[in-house]
This record gives C-alpha cells, sequence and structure tokens, in this order.
C-alpha cells in the first residue's frame, strides 16, 4: 500500500509513519522543510515538500495513494482569524483529496468538534470534518482526539516559578480527556492498513479520563513534589497569563475560549454521555515521567 501522511515528522505522524515504513509500506510525508523529513527519509519515506495552504500541490502529492492522513499542522502565528485559517486548510485538504481521486482518508480531529462553536481552534476542526462530509465517494474516518499529555508541559514555568498547576479548564475536580500522540498514531495505523471504514465516521482516540487533581497528583510525584496542588483559573487570569508568556493575542484568546469549553463540560459531553471508553495504552502515570525529563530539562 502507499501512503500520504500530512504533518512532517510531528509528534503523531513520525510514529505513524515508522509503523507504516516498518510494515513495507510506501509512505510519503508533507512538510515544509525537506531537513526536518530527514529522520523519516532515512529510514525510506519520500518527502514531498510544500504548503498545506496549496491545494494544487496536495492534489498532486495526493494522487495515486491507497490512502491519506490529514491533519491541520499547528500555526500559532496566523494573519487574522485564527478559526478561519483552520477551516480554510480543512475545505483546501478535503478538495486536494476529491479532485487527486483518494477513496480513503483518515483525518485527524479533536474532542469538541460535534460543536459549531466556542471551542477555540477546535472550530476549525468543525469546519475541516464538515468539508470532509460532503465529499461523495470518499470513506473518510475521523479520529477525535482528547487533550494532549504534551499540553501539560506548557505548566513547567508554572510549577517551577510558582509552586502550582492549573489552567482555566476548571478546578480540581473537573475532568479531562488525555491523550498520548503515539497513541493515535497506533489507531491511525489500523486505520489505515485495514481500510475497513466506510462512509463518514468518527472514532474517539483518548488514552486516558483523569481530574485536574490527579494530574497534579501524578505529575507532581514524578518530580519529586506529591503535593502539588491544582489551581483553577478564571479566563482572565489565562489570558493575562499568556499575554506576559508572549502568545499572540489571537492564539491566546481561542486557548482561553477552549478552556472555558473543557471547564463547562461541553467539549467532553459526547465523549462522557455516549459510552465511549479510552483506547489508548499510555496512561497519566505512563507521561508522569516524560513530564519529568521536561521538568529536570528546563
Amino acid at each position: 500500500m502507499n501512503y500520504v501522511l500530512v504533518g512532517a515528522a510531528g509528534n503523531v505522524t513520525r510514529p505513524l509513519a515508522e509503523t507504516l515504513l516498518a510494515a513495507g509500506h510506501g509512505v510519503t510525508v508533507i512538510g515544509r522543510n525537506e531537513e526536518n523529513l530527514k529522520p523519516l527519509t532515512d529510514k525510506g519515506a519520500k518527502a514531498a515538500v510544500g504548503s498545506v495552504e496549496d491545494v494544487a500541490f496536495l492534489t498532486e502529492t495526493f494522487r495515486g495513494a491507497d490512502a491519506v492522513y490529514t491533519m491541520v499542522p499547528p500555526n500559532f502565528a496566523p494573519q487574522g482569524d485564527w478559526k478561519q485559517w483552520i477551516a480554510t486548510v480543512g475545505r483546501g485538504l478535503a478538495e486536494a483529496v476529491t479532485a487527486s481521486g483518494v477513496t480513503h482518508v483518515v483525518n485527524l480531529s479533536s474532542i469538541g468538534a460535534d460543536l459549531p462553536g466556542g471551542t477555540g481552534p477546535v472550530t476549525g476542526l468543525h469546519h475541516t470534518e464538515n468539508a470532509f462530509n460532503a465529499l461523495e465517494g470518499v470513506h473518510v474516518l475521523h479520529l477525535r482526539a482528547g487533550y494532549f499529555y504534551h499540553n501539560l508541559l506548557a505548566n513547567v514555568g508554572l510549577v517551577k516559578g510558582a509552586g502550582i498547576i492549573g489552567g482555566n479548564n476548571g478546578d480540581a475536580d473537573a475532568r479531562l480527556l488525555l491523550v498520548h500522540p503515539a497513541d493515535i498514531a497506533a489507531a491511525a495505523a489500523e486505520a489505515l492498513q485495514s481500510r475497513a471504514f466506510t462512509g463518514h465516521s468518527v472514532h474517539y482516540v483518548v488514552s486516558d479520563v483523569r481530574s485536574n487533581a490527579d494530574i497534579a497528583k501524578a505529575l507532581g510525584s514524578a518530580i519529586g513534589k506529591p503535593e502539588l496542588p491544582w489551581v483553577g483559573f478564571s479566563d482572565e487570569q489565562s489570558l493575562d497569563g499568556m499575554r506576559g508568556a508572549g502568545v499572540p493575542e489571537e492564539i491566546a484568546k481561542n486557548y482561553v475560549e477552549m478552556g472555558a469549553a473543557l471547564r463547562n463540560g461541553s467539549m467532553q459531553a459526547d465523549f462522557l454521555n455516549n459510552g465511549h471508553q479510552p483506547i489508548g495504552k499510555r496512561k497519566l502515570e505512563d507521561f508522569a515521567p516524560e513530564f519529568a525529563g521536561a521538568f529536570s530539562a528546563s
């Protein structure tokens, strides 16, 4: 089989590409920088260097693939509305899929993508899902991923400087749907190789469901601070904190909006209220050593 993967050598695409290459498949990886793709091209992948905003480039790169893995790469310096940028890239990916004749797509999405708005950058992924779902004759599986464990690494400075961990996503009792990128890669690899999905469907990829208090305890214990407290911040406090850290205003506002959607439970509701269960192997305690490593290195 021949697969085309969007996402360069990122936290999901890299292990996904490695899994497919190890199974003997042909893999083409799309990225903006050839040097960044070298860890994968050294293992046998082909590099397709170009922009996800270039629909003609995507179309030619997708052509002839048995299936493609799509995602909207991070962009922390968008010109204008971040949600709209994400939605525009998503629509371009869908346009390239139909123009190239590809029939199977595994698309990385997020919890909360079922909602039309109020979820920060995930709103853009809602529109991306809709663009793919409008395609005829294309089988699409949306992998709605939980909150990446690695997002918690942004708290390293807060833990070191203030002795606390927290966010505007709720108090210590609030639950968070967590996922490890390697678990997403495993789910994507299985789906791409089997191509057993039909029509337009959704599959949740969540590794663990834990309270914020559990997160503080597990990460704190890993760094020798077992009493590390979780502090729930207001939206204003979170926005001020990100501004102080130099986060661009558009990005900061969207992250605060996403945190508020987690706090009010709307982002998690479809997963929690409809019988979905974690499928990933990597639990919170498995991630804690990674947090400790980043904490020690900072």
